[in-house]
């Protein structure tokens, strides 16, 4: 019995050594090395100081800015300690509710805005999306030009730049970054 006891001591100090000490240094020592950036965050500095993630959105409601998709998160949107949808099916009302709050905050600084894609008027499944699709972005284009005395053309090369294409060229769909479209905006404006 105290072979066996003796054996699963030794087993458990060494498992404990190598899973617990070894290999979580092993990963961060090697993640710090290669992927210094994601494995930070993916952070975007200002002035020094992190000004939020690529990969975490974050609330935009000034009509000077492009805003993100609606965040399902609480206490506060896009809490990425939260991350959670709203899982409203289609035929909740405050599904409903939630999308029209936001087309009417959308046509309540440009009246002319039509059809509004999906994903400015609903949460994404982890509530914290960064990204809208650039038919998002060019909803939004009149609303931030007259907003920042722009001109349309302007915005929309803005928009161009920051559209990400598809993952090696086949994964996914091009997208646009709210806050580093955000940033790229503010830049602009300082010089």
């Amino acid at each position: 019995m105290w072979h066996h006891l003796r054996t699963s001591l030794v087993v458990l100090g060494v498992m404990t050594l190598l899973t617990g000490v070894v290999y979580p240094l092993v990963v961060t020592v090697l993640a710090q090395t290669l992927f210094r950036g994601p494995a930070n965050g993916s952070l975007i500095a200002h002035d020094g100081r992190p000004a939020g993630s690529e990969l975490i959105g974050q609330p935009f409601a000034k009509p000077e800015y492009f805003w993100g998709r609606l965040s399902a998160t609480s206490p506060v949107p896009y809490n990425a300690v939260a991350s959670s949808g709203s899982n409203f099916g289609p035929q909740h009302p405050d599904l409903a509710k939630n999308a029209r709050g936001r087309i009417d905050d959308l046509r309540k600084y440009d009246p002319t805005v039509g059809a509004v894609p999906v994903e400015l008027v609903t949460a994404s499944g982890s509530g914290l999306d960064p990204h809208i699709s650039p038919a998002a972005a060019e909803v939004q284009v009149r609303r931030v030009a007259a907003a920042r005395n722009m001109t349309e053309e302007a915005v929309r090369a803005l928009v161009r730049a920051q559209t990400e294409p598809r993952q090696f060229g086949l994964l996914g769909e091009p997208r646009v970054n709210v806050l580093t479209l955000n940033r790229a905006l503010d830049a602009g404006a300082a010089r």
